[in-house]
């Protein structure tokens, strides 16, 4: 089955507006974990997002795929990046992460693609 990340990604985005209204200090504190475990310092940015996309991909999480192909691609990371990362992360989670790293990659055409279009 071939994911759509740009109608993941909004979807999960209206999904979650349910737990921003029924439980909003989780959600507020989940995003200020993200917020401080992003933030510049031995690493930049871009390598805690590709950390974080390895992550998604060890972890089966298509959402997660999305959101963080997503940001990637606005900070500008190569194909040949998510490549190298995309071994890695196979590496580390054997055939089942090969097939998500498909995904990645699928996200990460879709997502250049959607910026070139819109640049």
């Amino acid at each position: 089955m071939t994911q759509k990340y740009h109608q993941l990604t909004q979807d999960i985005n209206r999904n979650l507006a349910t737990l921003r209204s029924g439980i909003p200090e989780v959600i507020q504190g989940f995003g200020a974990m993200a917020k401080a475990a992003n933030s510049e310092g031995a690493l930049d940015t871009k390598t805690k997002e590709l950390i974080a996309l390895a992550l998604g991909v060890a972890m089966r999480c298509d959402p997660c795929i999305g959101f963080h192909t997503k940001a990637l691609v606005d900070l500008g990371v190569t194909e040949a990046e998510i490549q190298e990362m995309l071994g890695v992360a196979i590496y580390m989670g054997g055939g089942p992460s090969m097939m998500y790293a498909a995904n990645a990659m699928a996200a990460f055409n879709e997502f250049s693609e959607a910026k070139t279009a819109n640049s």
